[in-house]
Formats: structure tokens, sequence, C-alpha cells
């Protein structure tokens, strides 16, 4: 099967590396050999082994011995008009760019089964995490009530730092891109963006309709505090940035936001660069998946175990559960009930109901956590006694 990788940078020579390397046990997996015959990208690479690059993309969609490609441009442009092009050509695209499936992935998708081929995405959500396959394939037995998931590494680490170092985010922050764990515009990660596209992709495979990320309520890390964490550890939990989506009737709930998670969850105890993902279902109950979430040969594992696939359906398309979505499909998230943590300015005298914690060295504030109440039944609640009076330093939900 010959094939053609479009991006040769992090993940895209990644792929290219575990072709070369393991050329003869994939050859032995996929039931035939995998050639690379193009790999498109501006840049040049005297230094790669590989001696086929181009820099027309019309190349790769006018041959006819190219039957599968690699998407590892990201962004959607021009990663979303090439691969369209190329599905509707009848050629295989395997991709990791989350943000295309997030976006086009209802299209591309329809795309690929009218034309009986296939569109794969397995490293698009947990880097070399094996998420995708199980939800559409091994737990299809079960109904998936919610999912709730770490799914950046990035934020994941600049959290642990400020947890067990006491870092501020900033500082914290820092060192994730000294390290190369954060981008130099860390928009993406640190404002939940990156997993807002990931919940969107896992809830719409999950309950086979569309849930457009653009809708879903979306918080990141910045407005967290060191005291947040110390207040987050005397009372039993960690502080996660977590992507969660849940069943309730004909829709579903969708939502990313900082989050306090029991010390009792799996989740919990999931920190630096790694990713955890818990499915929970009304018959099998909780399933989790755990690694390392992003990562050159990681997400390229992936990528080349979907290509895999690929050869192995030559003929047939797999098919994946993703409909167009009714309106008022994803609920108003601000109806959606939650605990808060709340951490507020003064006495704590009248909390007694809300089992106010104190902590040595922060004075004058106390924090507490108060049942699940929707956003408009927590603002009632902050205006009557004891909270009228008293200013909220902090808010998180608690999950």
């Amino acid at each position: 099967m010959k094939i053609a990788i479009m991006g040769f940078g992090t993940v895209g020579s990644g792929v290219g590396e575990i072709l070369m390397n393991s050329f003869d046990n994939l050859a032995k997996k996929a039931g035939e050999k995998i050639e690379v015959k193009y790999i498109l990208d501006l840049r040049d690479f005297p230094d790669s082994p590989y001696d086929c690059f181009i820099k027309d993309y019309n190349i790769i969609l006018n041959d006819p011995e190219i039957e599968a490609v690699i998407e590892a441009m990201g962004g959607t442009v021009p990663a979303y008009e090439f691969t369209k092009k190329l599905l509707l050509a009848g050629k295989h695209v395997v991709t990791s760019n989350k943000e295309l499936v997030a976006r086009h992935g209802t299209e591309l998708l329809q795309i690929a089964a009218e034309k009986n081929i296939n569109y794969l995405f397995e490293a698009s959500v947990g880097g070399g995490i094996p998420i995708i396959k199980p939800l559409i394939n091994s737990l299809t037995g079960d109904d998936i009530t919610g999912i709730v998931g770490i799914l950046n590494g990035t934020t994941n680490y600049i959290l642990t730092q400020m947890i067990k170092n006491g870092k501020t985010f900033r500082a914290a922050l820092s060192e994730a891109q000294e390290k190369g764990y954060a981008e130099k515009d860390p928009t993406a990660d640190v404002e939940g963006i990156d997993t807002c596209r990931k919940i969107a992709i896992l809830a719409s495979l999950a309950y086979g309709k569309y849930v457009d990320s653009n809708f879903i309520p979306t918080e990141g890390i910045t407005k967290i505090t060191p005291e947040d964490a110390k207040y987050a550890q005397a009372m039993g939990y960690s502080v996660k940035i977590v992507g969660q989506c849940v069943k309730d009737g004909n829709g579903v709930y969708a939502r990313v936001c900082p989050a306090f998670i029991s010390s009792e969850s799996p989740l919990a105890g999931i920190d630096d660069v790694f990713n955890g993902i818990l499915v929970q279902g009304d018959s099998l109950g909780d399933v989790m998946f755990y690694g390392k979430g992003a990562g050159k040969l990681p997400t390229a594992s992936a990528m080349v175990a979907d290509l895999v696939d690929v050869a192995k359906h030559r003929n047939t398309h797999i098919r994946i559960l993703w409909a167009e979505s009714e309106e008022g499909y994803l609920h108003d998230g601000s109806k959606q009930k939650y605990s808060y943590y709340l951490r507020v300015s003064g006495a704590a005298e009248g909390f007694e109901e809300y089992a106010a914690k104190k902590l040595p060295g922060l004075e004058n504030e106390f924090a507490v956590i108060v049942p699940p109440v929707s956003e408009a039944e927590l603002e009632e609640l902050l205006k009557s006694s004891p909270f009228d009076g008293h200013e909220i330093l902090g808010k998180i939900r608690v999950i």
C-alpha cells in the first residue's frame, strides 16, 4: 500500500520514523508492505532518510497509486480543503488534527461513508492513549452516561507544579515552556481550547451526534491561584482542568473548566504531562484510560495503528456513528448543577452549615463547598445570608 505524509513536523516525522524502523513488523500486522511514496512539506529536510519530498499537493491528489494519506499539518487551512479533496478522490485519510475533526468531522465522515473509505483520527484525542476505538467498538454494548477527562498535558503539568511546588501560574507556565511542554503562545492550552476540541470529539462519538465545540462553555486555568491549590489539598481534593460530557435525556451537557476532584477519584493522582479519561457506563461502571497524551512518538504510534487498520479494511468502510444534531441537543450549560468551592473574604462566623475551612497563613479568609446549584441559583445564593457582604475570592466547580 503506497501512502503519502502531509506535514513533516513533530508528528509527521514521527510517523515516518516508525514506518521506517518497523517496516517488516508492520507489514506482518497489515498483511502487506506500507510504502511512503511522497512527503509533502514546504520546508527542506536534507538530513532525512527519506528522499521523496514534494511541495505540490496535487501530485498526491492525482496519483492513483496513493491509497492512504497521513494528515499531520494541523489547523484547518489548508488541511480541511486538502482532506476533503482526498476523500472525494477515494483516498483514505488518517489524522491527529483535533481542530479539523472537531469542526468538520461530520462532513468528512459522511464523505468517507459515501466513498466506502475511511477517515480515522485515533490520535486526535489522548495522543497515544487508545480511546476512539474503544468508544466505537469495545464500549458499544454499554450506555455511556458520561465522560470526564484530563485531556491536556500542558495544563496538567502547570497545575501539578502549582499544587506540589507552590508555584504561581506564571512561573509554572514559564517552566513548561522551557521544557517544551508549552508553546510560545500557550493560549489554546491554558484557555481550555485544546481540551474543548477533544471533549467535543469524544461526546460526538459517545452519543452519535455532533457536539459543536464552539458552543461548549470553556474556562481555562489562568485564574487559579496557589491559595486555591492549598485549600484543595486541605479539603481532600486535587485541582485539574477537565473536559466533561454528560448524557441528559435526549441531549447532552458538555463543559471545560477547572475542577476540584476528590482524592478518591482515579483522575486525582494524574500529574505532570499525563492524561486520563474516565468513561462512565450504566452497566460496566467506570473505565479508565491513562497515558501520555502528547509527544512525537506516542501520537505517531496512534496514527500508524490507524494506518494499519486502513490496510486491513482496504475495501470496507469502518462505520463511525456521528450524525448532525438537532437544535437544543447540546443543553444550556448554565443550567447544569455543580457543587462549588468558594474562597471567601472575611470571618467564617455564620458559615457553620458549610463546614468553613481556614488555613494557617491565610488570614481574613476561608473556603466552603456549597451543594449542587445551577449558575443562576449560585448567584442568588451569594446575594443571600451569610454570603452577602463577603467578597468571593475564588470559585471552582467540584466534580
